[in-house]
C-alpha cells in the first residue's frame, strides 16, 4: 500500500517522499489507518519493520503545533531507542514544525529541563527519567492525548512496570494508547486490558531468513582496531558490490571518508542527506559505479538492490531482527552472498542472540595480516590491469612502447604499473574513527538508562523514600565496611610450641 492512500497530510507525505519511501511496510499499512481513527492498538512487530513511523506519522498528523503543551508521550526502554525515535519523528515532522524532545538517564537533567520549558508537543523518554521529571514537576502530562509504550516486552523484562504505572497515573484517562511489542506474552495482554480501551490487535509475522545462500562470518576486534582489520578483509575478499552498515550517521560519514582516503570507491547515505543526494548515490551504486555503499539501518530500509555480494556489519546491531534485514540484502536470486560482522569483546552476547534467531552459528574469521592484505591488493591490481589491456588499442601506442622498452626493463615497467594501480598500504593512510558508546550488556537486567533503573529499585528495596536513597556504589561500600567489621570479631591465634 502506498503512503498516499493512508490519509496523511501533504506535509507528512512530502517528508516521506524526501526520505525515499513510497510503499508502507505491513505494520505501517495495518496500523496507521486504525490510529488515525482514534483506536487503541496493540502491534506485534520486530524492530526494523518501520513501527516508529507506524505510530509517529498518525501522531504528527494529529497534534496541534499551535498548542504549546505535551500532546503525545512515547515511553522507550533504552536511551538508544529513545534517541532514534526522537530523530525519526523530528525528521518526519520537520515540515509540520513539530517540536519533539527526548529525555533519558545518564544525561544532564538541567539541559533537559531547559528544553522542556520550550513546550514540545511530543516527548520521548525512558521510564526512569520521565518519572524523575514528573516528580520534579518539570514536565506536565495533563494534556497528553496519545500514549505509546514502545518495546513493551523489553520494558517488562527490565522491571519497569511500576514506573510505567506511575507515569500513566499522571496522564488523562481519556486518551489513545498504543502498545508495540516484539512478542505477545500474557503479561502484555494484561497491560492492554488494564490501560487500553477495546484495543485492535495487529500481528505482523516476523521475517524469516534463508541462510543457506549466505556465508556468515564474525571477526572479534576492539573498536579502535576494526577499521584497519576491515580494510584488510576488503583487500583479501575483493567484494564486487558491498553494503557496509554503521550504527550512527556520524559513523557512516567517518567510514565513507576513511574508505575514500584509502583508495576505495565508497560513499555513505543516512537520514540527514537531501533526497537528491541520496538518490544520486543509490543510482551510482545500482549502476555498479560505486563498490561500497555505507549506510545506517534507517537509510537502507526498503532498498532493493540486486547483485550485492557482501554485507559488512561494522557495528553489530542491537536488535537481532535488524541483522536479518541487513544480511538479507545479499544471497538473492540463487546467488551466494557473504556477511561479515565485527564484534567487540563486550558484544559477544549479542552475537549469540543473533545465532539463536537465525539458527545458524557464524564462523569465526581470523583477521588477515598486512602481508595477506598486500597480496590481495596486488591480485586486484593485476585483474584491473588485465581489463585495461583488453580495452587498450596497442597499435596506437606502439612508438611510445618501443621507446619505453629501450629505456626501461619490462619488469620495472610492469612493477611500476602494479604499484600505481594497487591501493596504498593501509598503515600509510591513518584513519581515525570516533568510538561509539558501547551497547548495554545483555547479562544485566538493566538498560542503558541503568542509573535511573537502579535508583528506582533502591527506593523500593529500602522502603524509606528517595531521601534515604544511596547509589549502588555507596551501598556496596557500606556492605564492604560491615563485612570488614564482622571479620574483626574473629582473631586467629597461633599456638606456639
Amino acid at each position: 500500500m502506498k503512503f498516499t492512500e493512508l490519509g496523511l497530510s501533504d506535509n507528512l507525505l512530502k517528508a516521506i517522499k524526501r526520505s525515499g519511501f513510497e510503499e508502507a511496510t505491513p505494520i505501517q499499512a495495518e496500523t496507521i489507518p486504525l490510529v488515525l481513527k482514534g483506536n487503541d492498538v496493540i502491534g506485534q512487530a520486530q524492530t526494523g519493520t518501520g513501527k516508529t513511523a507506524a505510530f509517529g506519522l498518525p501522531i504528527l498528523n494529529h497534534i496541534d503545533v499551535k498548542r504549546n503543551e505535551v500532546q503525545a508521550v512515547i515511553i522507550s526502554p533504552t536511551r538508544e531507542l529513545a534517541i532514534q525515535t526522537q530523530e525519526e519523528l523530528f525528521r518526519l515532522g520537520r515540515d509540520e514544525h513539530a517540536k519533539v524532545q527526548v529525555v533519558y538517564g545518564g544525561a544532564d537533567i538541567r539541559r533537559q529541563i531547559k528544553m522542556l520549558k520550550r513546550a514540545p508537543q511530543i516527548v520521548v523518554g525512558t521510564p526512569g527519567r520521565l518519572l524523575d521529571h514528573i516528580r520534579r514537576r518539570t514536565i506536565d502530562l495533563s494534556s497528553v492525548e496519545t500514549l505509546v509504550l514502545d518495546e513493551a516486552d523489553e520494558m517488562l523484562d527490565m522491571g519497569f512496570v511500576e514506573d510505567i504505572e506511575s507515569i500513566i497515573k499522571t496522564i488523562p484517562d481519556k486518551r489513545q494508547t498504543l502498545l508495540f511489542s516484539a512478542t505477545m506474552p500474557s503479561a502484555i495482554l494484561k497491560i492492554g486490558e488494564k490501560f487500553m480501551t477495546k484495543p485492535e490487535i495487529v500481528k505482523i509475522k516476523s521475517k524469516e531468513l534463508t541462510t543457506d545462500l549466505v556465508d556468515q562470518y564474525y571477526v572479534r576486534a576492539k573498536d579502535f582496531e576494526k577499521f584497519d582489520v576491515m580494510t584488510r578483509i576488503l583487500d583479501v575478499q575483493a567484494p564486487e558490490l558491498t553494503i557496509l552498515f554503521g550504527r550512527t550517521k556520524r559513523r557512516v560519514d567517518e567510514l565513507s571518508k576513511g574508505l575514500e582516503a584509502r583508495g576505495y570507491n565508497a560513499k555513505g547515505i543516512h537520514g540527514d542527506l537531501s533526497q537528491q543526494r541520496r538518490m544520486s548515490i543509490l543510482k551510482q551504486f545500482k549502476a555498479g559505479k560505486l563498490d561500497i555503499l555505507v549506510a545506517t539501518d534507517v537509510a537502507a530500509r526498503g532498498l532493493d538492490i540486486s547483485g550485492v555480494t557482501h554485507v559488512y556489519n561494522y557495528d553489530i546491531p542491537q536488535d537481532p531482527e535488524s541483522y536479518v534485514h541487513r544480511i538479507g540484502r545479499t544471497g538473492r536470486a540463487g546467488h551466494h552472498g557473504v556477511s561479515v560482522t565485527f564484534v567487540t569483546p563486550n558484544e559477544v552476547d549479542y552475537l549469540r542472540v543473533i545465532e539463536k534467531l537465525t539458527k545458524k552459528r557464524m564462523t569465526a574469521l581470523k583477521p588477515p595480516t598486512q602481508e595477506e592484505a598486500f597480496i590481495g591488493q596486488v591480485s586486484s591490481a593485476v585483474e584491473k590491469i588485465g581489463d585495461l589491456v583488453r580495452k587498450t588499442d596497442t597499435e596506437k601506442f606502439s612508438k611510445q612502447v618501443d621507446e619505453l622498452l629501450k629505456k626501461y626493463d619490462a619488469t620495472d615497467l610492469i612493477a611500476a604499473l602494479i604499484n600505481e594501480v594497487a591501493k596504498d598500504d593501509a598503515s600509510k593512510v591513518p584513519v581515525k574513527i570516533t568510538p561509539e558508546r558501547p551497547l548495554p550488556s545483555r547479562r544485566k537486567k538493566g538498560s542503558s538508562n541503568h542509573y535511573s533503573h537502579n535508583k528506582r529499585r533502591s527506593w523500593h528495596d529500602n522502603g524509606k523514600g528517595s531521601k534515604n536513597y544511596k547509589p549502588r556504589k555507596e551501598q556496596n561500600r557500606d556492605k564492604y565496611s560491615r563485612d570488614r567489621k564482622k571479620k574483626r570479631k574473629f582473631t586467629i591465634r597461633v599456638k606456639k610450641d
